[in-house]
């Protein structure tokens, strides 16, 4: 059998189903657009149902793009949006679970319990949940793609950041016993860990911890900001047949940060 080219790669795109939590801005909106473009069916689930709807309508090509409220703290909200999904293009064949929150920086001693556990809620356990039931349709189908969200992290550390820090490896340690368990199933699952990337999130963190973000950007050996539409090409490769021989990886777009 011949390796993929390049271009089938990208092309085997079109007429794929691709489910998106957190799709209504940032990163997850520019993977829904890119997968748009590269003419797949796309479902934006977003806690926030004006936004997602709002950015269905400005990516609509026929009917190819829809929207659904989803928390993925409710695994109720997650199964019914699998349904509509389902019940709206037949299948689901890529799912990007990317619905992630920050909290403010603070050491460990002085963190707060509350924010620790609304983080683990929705940025491991919500991804946990999305993957259980993403799982059980493309069980079913003998096939499909998981890309998790992570972060840089994910795999490395910074002061003030225990609670995401945990969150983002939890993520990893979440992707990669899946992606062992299913590979057999005809399923690939793999994580993106974005670097700081140029998003309402990044902005409100800035806003509230100037210092502490300048701080990281300027340890970026790229010197900027990551664009979500370099975020959102690798998660397009991952979930093309370019990257078929991948399971349980890390793909790390984020300017050198973690770079050893």
């Amino acid at each position: 059998m011949s390796s993929p080219s390049i271009e089938s790669s990208t092309s085997s795109i079109r007429g794929q189903v691709v489910f998106i939590t957190g799709g209504a801005s940032g990163i997850g909106l520019a993977v829904g657009k890119a997968f748009a473009l590269a003419g797949a069916s796309v479902m934006l689930a977003d806690a926030n149902e004006r936004a997602a709807a709002a950015a269905a309508a400005r990516l609509e090509v026929g009917e190819r793009v829809r929207s659904m409220r989803c928390d993925v703290t409710s695994e109720e909200d997650i199964a019914a949006a699998i349904g509509a999904t389902v019940s709206a293009f037949g299948r689901i064949d890529i799912a990007y679970n990317n619905a992630g929150i920050h909290v403010p920086v603070a050491q460990t001693a002085d963190a707060s319990t509350a924010d620790f556990d609304r983080l683990m809620a929705i940025n491991a356990r919500g991804v946990w949940l999305s993957m259980k039931h993403e799982l059980r349709q493309m069980r079913a189908q003998e096939s499909g793609v998981i890309v998790n969200c992570s972060s840089q992290s994910g795999i490395s550390a910074a002061p003030g950041l225990g609670a995401y820090v945990a969150s983002k490896h939890a993520v990893i340690g979440m992707t990669r016993a899946a992606a062992l368990e299913y590979a057999r199933h005809g399923i690939r699952i793999n994580a993106v860990c974005p670097g700081s990337t140029d998003t309402p999130m990044v902005a409100s963190a800035m806003a509230d911890h100037r210092d502490e973000m300048q701080a990281a950007i300027d340890r970026i050996p790229l010197g900027r900001l990551g664009k979500p539409e370099e975020i959102a090409s690798a998660v397009l490769w991952l979930a093309s047949p370019g990257a078929a021989f991948m399971i349980g990886q890390v793909v790390t777009p984020d300017g050198g940060y973690t770079v050893p």
